[in-house]
């Protein structure tokens, strides 16, 4: 057994050993999860993909006279104003009001932390103390107060493959889905993705210190639809999408390398965030869960043709056949295609090595695990009830 602190000495002395989640499999492999155990004392994970539950929190400062701002417009994106008078908040998928699918909330916090200026637009109804009623600004990054990305679902612990069986193109949040199950999309970055590395989630919980967009980040809670009693495998690792995590993190110390606005064809705007979570490797339970390769973590393919919230599967693939660019659905042999990027998420997972290494990073054992028992519940229409009629 290890603790995080025994880690955290050894960073701080240099003598720390750290490889990526790719290295580690490779390790395991070839010397036997033991040994990891024995030698390894950090793995970095990474991930960089579509997360469209993602947001940025803004504080603009007071004008003078000031303003209560009541509805407001960046670069004509509406972003929620339903706070202090100068605080809002950006929605990665929110559309602009002028060119619509062109540019939205994503293109907006790529625009703000490559450090463009914006234009604000806000109205009131006016108060005694804020008696501005309108409002017409440049801001930029560097003008404002606050300016943190508040994701409240990133790094989905897996996901589905998106297949189509309809006789018609599907344009979704899984890309185009070609018909007569012409292709395969899938999201997740396989044995690199962090919560596939604790599916447990024995070492990732609130409050434990990541890579978020190129600069260090927190995990705040537990993410939306977070679903840890999905189906599993007998390796413990989940067969559809189960765990999430809410992020939070300083736009002002990001880059626009982890962070991209993206439009996805005749669906809508989302957000590539770049996560990176270490995972200490604290006694052999956790070596065997780092050393998990892509042949071993399988994934669930769904129609996504299906106009209902149970939709029909196709047989599970694992990641290292995803990753071969070919599976055989349905009797057809199909392309797949990633919406993650591979290549960025090894760089993310190398990045966050080297600041470990550097000793620019130590490890931060939660301050309270993530929800273990907590149930999913689905949105069930139920018709409102008639209100009273007065006498």
């Amino acid at each position: 057994m290890k603790t995080c602190e025994e880690i955290n000495e050894k960073i701080r002395k240099g003598q720390a050993v750290v490889l990526t989640a790719e290295e580690v499999v490779a390790l395991g492999r070839e010397k036997g999860v033991k040994h990891v155990a024995e030698t390894v004392d950090v793995v970095t994970t990474g991930t960089f993909g579509p997360m469209c539950s993602s947001g940025a929190f803004l504080n603009f400062g007071h004008s003078d006279p000031p303003i209560k701002m009541q509805k407001v417009w960046i670069n004509d994106v509406p972003v929620f104003a339903g706070l202090a008078a100068v605080d809002a908040y950006i929605g990665a998928t929110e559309l602009s009001e002028k060119v619509g699918f062109d540019y939205g909330g994503g293109h907006l916090i790529e625009d703000l932390i490559a450090g463009k200026t914006v234009t604000l637009r806000a109205v009131s109804y006016g108060t005694d103390c804020y008696p501005r009623r309108e409002i017409e600004t440049e801001i930029s990054l560097e003008s404002i107060n606050q300016a943190f990305l508040f994701n409240p679902r990133n790094a989905y612990q897996n996901y589905n493959i998106a297949v189509n069986s309809s006789d018609r193109a599907l344009n979704t949040y899984m890309g185009i889905l070609l018909p007569n199950f012409g292709n395969a999309t899938y999201s997740t970055s396989g044995e690199l993705s962090p919560l596939l590395n604790d599916p447990l989630y024995r070492t990732i919980g609130i409050g434990t210190k990541i890579f978020l967009g190129g600069a260090q980040g927190f995990v705040a809670w537990e993410g939306t639809q977070h679903n840890p009693k999905q189906a599993r495998g007998d390796n413990g690792l989940p067969l559809a999408p189960a765990g999430t995590l809410s992020l939070i993190g300083d736009m002002k110390s990001m880059s626009t390398r982890y962070i991209r606005g993206a439009y996805y064809y005749k669906y809508g705007i989302s957000l590539f965030v770049g996560v990176g979570i270490p995972i200490p490797v604290l006694d052999e339970e956790m070596a065997r869960f780092v050393c998990t390769g892509n042949d071993e973590i399988f994934a669930t393919a769904v129609d996504y043709s299906v106009e209902a919230r149970a939709k029909p599967s196709f047989g599970r693939f694992s990641y290292a056949e995803l990753r071969s660019g070919r599976i055989t659905v349905n009797g057809k042999e199909i392309q797949t295609a990633p919406l993650s990027s591979l290549k960025r998420a090894r760089e993310i997972a190398g990045v966050l090595k080297g600041w470990i290494e550097d000793g620019q990073f130590t490890l931060t054992a939660p301050v309270r695990p993530l929800a273990g028992d907590w149930s999913f519940k689905p949105l069930n229409i139920v018709p409102p009830k008639a209100e009273a009629v007065s006498s």
